[in-house]
């Protein structure tokens, strides 16, 4: 029981030594309780008596002695252990294991669940509640600090300002390593028990003086990345003195993260169904939420007269501003976005948190949702006019599959008659269809037979529907069309420019298609000839393999006569004939650029000082002005390293500072530096270059052989 909340206090606290206290505590609270110490063989026979009723409270009959019972008392004992061995596993202890096992589980979970999420996130969490105390020592650079006795530091602060926005109280902290958030304000504070001449905070190879006020020195910063830093100071003799170096560790805020669930990615919904649009969605971040929002673009129309309206939608709940963690949901209707069959809406959830000046932003996927439109685009088949010249019935195939294929599946539900009737109706229609695209062709249509019943009267003509788009007088009159057409021949014949002539008086010439076009538009009306004999026949099954044969011809027609606009691009100067061929470079200037591309080694510096530490390891005493301008060199390319990563260079860096001092320096030293910049170096990269190739006297004059037989 005491495990539980020893559990739930450190995934609060974050802190071993609280926990500890904590489980202590319950123990000997519990213990008072109940007191364990106190049980005895009396008090488990009692409770044997409770829970048993068999055993007649005679169980204390087995802690007496057979010797000081009476007959009967001896008869009962043996009663008693009899059963008492019968119903032994029906006993159970005091304590209730199952709910102290509840109990341990659920202050676990709970614990866990604040630790996830960053319930009680403090700054003192990211900067590791528990850190000790780190006084900054201070070391001499030169053999004349020695000899003096310098100012000792008595009191050194680091005050953290986290940015407002975070909600994370200022604090101040010992410890000169920090880990903050980028725009942190840091300002340290040092004080000594005698005043230095001068202080110097030394970062990334520059060095900053520390303002002098009511005998402290101070110091103010924004952190804008990762770095090092160390402190300086000399005293009234000039001699210098150095702390070691501390790590600057900043780290970004983050954006938040956006999750949707049971969403798809693209929806389709019919004009008559309900048009709703459910959704959740999680959103999380590290310091609190700012805003969220929906962007929600309906699309209307298409090709050149599409047009877009967006809209900023907001969530049915109200987003708690400075929260990390908030879950929103949303119901989008289609119809009240003011929708119609085809248009498209595409949307997708934005959020916002509180950085300043800018905040981060974030988007989720973008999300599609479409009503069906039966209703095909309109399109033009004359490549040289931006016009539509062809009328509504032309697109009205995909109609009648749409009608076939509802026929089929209502077959169950109508009469035979009706079906019949139904499926005889489209037939017509399919001929219809047929004949308007016909016209196109330069046909002549089929007079009185289009009715429904096939039996054309002379009255019944007038009722055609197709009336107004016959050629009827000629219907009656295929003989004369047949002398025309010799006719025509005959003459086409004499002319010879007739094959070259768009001949307007020939059916086959009189189009809007181009002859590939006309190809494919006459297969197309051949097939359905046979999509209406099965409409006809009242098998519409058959009917639908033709009409499916018959779009695809038409959408090919449609995809190869789309219209195409020049495109406008560079007009070269006209070529001189006189010039040309001529060989006359007079005029033409030559152009050369030569350049050499060599890759900059970034860690120039540290080869060098690898090398140059080798031959120090012998004579350490003979370090240098040059070898200690290498050595800084050296330190500020292993800075940059260093800062992804300054666990593992940063007391490299450190006794690589301590080298360009005036001290003597150890064997030992110059060994650890050179081992640790040799780990950051790491291997050379290959480098490609030309071979360089042997050539002797006895090569040059074979190749002045060969080239005087060439010549």
């Amino acid at each position: 029981m005491a495990l539980g909340p020893a559990i739930l206090m450190f995934f609060i606290l974050n802190n071993l030594l609280w926990a500890t206290l904590a489980f202590s505590g319950i123990v000997g609270l519990l213990a008072i309780i109940y007191q364990p110490w106190k049980i005895d063989l009396k008090s488990v026979s009692n409770s044997i008596d409770h829970q048993l009723t068999s055993m007649e409270n005679s169980s204390g009959l087995l802690l007496v002695s057979t010797e000081n019972l009476s007959g009967i008392a001896r008869l009962q004992q043996k009663k008693v252990s009899r059963k008492l061995q019968d119903h032994r596993n029906e006993i159970k202890p005091g304590v209730k294991f199952g709910k102290t096992v509840i109990f341990f589980f659920t202050c676990a979970g709970i614990g866990f669940i604040l630790y996830q999420f960053h319930w009680f996130d403090t700054a003192e969490n990211l900067n590791s509640s528990d850190e000790q105390e780190e006084i900054i020592s201070f070391k001499p650079i030169d053999s004349v600090a020695g000899k003096t006795t310098p100012p000792k530091l008595v009191k050194q602060e680091l005050i953290v300002s986290y940015p407002s926005y975070t909600n994370i109280s200022s604090f101040t902290a010992s410890n000169m390593n920090v880990k903050a958030v980028e725009g942190t304000r840091l300002t340290w504070k040092l004080q000594f028990d005698s005043a230095p001449d001068s202080v110097f905070m030394e970062s990334m190879g520059n060095q900053y003086p520390m303002n002098f006020s009511n005998e402290t020195y101070t110091r103010s910063s924004t952190v804008t990345g990762s770095g090092f830093y160390n402190f300086r100071f000399t005293d009234e003799q000039n001699a210098s003195y150095t702390s070691d170096l501390f790590a600057i560790e900043a780290f970004e805020d983050q954006s938040p993260v956006i999750v949707i669930n049971d969403l798809k990615q693209f929806e389709t919904y019919k004009v008559d169904e309900s048009k709703d649009i459910s959704f959740e969605t999680l959103l999380t971040d590290d310091f609190g939420l700012g805003e969220a929002y929906i962007i929600a673009t309906v699309s209307k129309g298409s090709g050149e007269s599409v047009k877009f309206r967006e809209e900023k939608l907001s969530f049915k709940e109200s987003i708690s501003i400075g929260k990390k963690r908030q879950r929103l949901s949303k119901t989008m209707n289609l119809d009240a976005l003011k929708m119609e069959a085809g248009d498209e809406l595409y949307f997708y959830v934005e959020t916002l948190d509180l950085k300043r000046p800018t905040p981060n932003k974030a988007r989720s996927e973008t999300y599609f949702a479409v009503i069906q439109d039966t209703a095909t685009t309109s399109f033009a088949v004359e490549g040289s006019m931006g016009a539509d010249l062809m009328p509504e019935y032309f697109r009205s195939q995909r109609q009648l599959i749409i009608d076939t294929e509802k026929l089929i599946e209502e077959r169950s539900k109508l009469s035979k008659e009706a079906f019949n009737t139904e499926s005889n109706n489209l037939g017509f229609d399919q001929k219809a269809l047929r004949i308007k695209y016909g016209q196109f062709m330069g046909d002549e249509t089929e007079g009185m037979e289009a009715q429904n019943t096939g039996e054309g009267t002379e009255h019944e003509s007038h009722d055609d529907p197709l009336a107004e788009y016959s050629h009827d007088h000629d219907g009656n009159n295929e003989h004369n069309l047949v002398e025309v057409k010799e006719n025509h021949e005959e003459e086409d014949a004499k002319n010879p420019l007739s094959e070259y002539v768009h001949n307007h008086s020939d059916p086959e010439e009189s189009t809007l298609f181009s002859n590939s076009l006309k190809s494919k538009l006459r297969q197309a009306l051949n097939i359905m000839w046979d999509a209406e004999l099965y409409l006809r026949m009242y098998e519409p099954e058959k009917s639908l393999a033709y009409q499916y044969k018959a779009l695809a011809l038409i959408q090919e027609i449609k995809n190869s006569a789309r219209i195409y606009v020049h495109r406008i691009g560079f007009d070269p100067p006209p070529i001189k004939d006189d010039v040309r061929l001529s060989g006359d470079l007079e005029e033409v200037s030559s152009f050369r650029k030569k350049e050499n591309l060599e890759e900059q080694d970034a860690s120039n510096s540290m080869r060098l000082a690898i090398g140059r530490l080798e031959d120090l390891k012998n004579n350490p005493q003979t370090i240098s002005e040059e070898d200690k301008k290498l050595f800084e060199n050296a330190g500020d390319e292993l800075a940059v390293i260093a800062i992804n990563q300054p666990g593992n260079y940063l007391d490299i860096l450190q006794q690589l500072k301590s080298l360009t001092g005036n001290l003597e320096i150890s064997e030992k030293t110059l060994t650890t530096v050179q081992h640790g910049l040799l780990k950051a170096v790491g291997e050379l990269k290959p480098s490609p270059a030309k071979n360089i190739k042997f050539s002797g006297q006895l090569n040059n004059m074979v190749l002045e052989e060969l080239a005087k037989n060439d010549e």
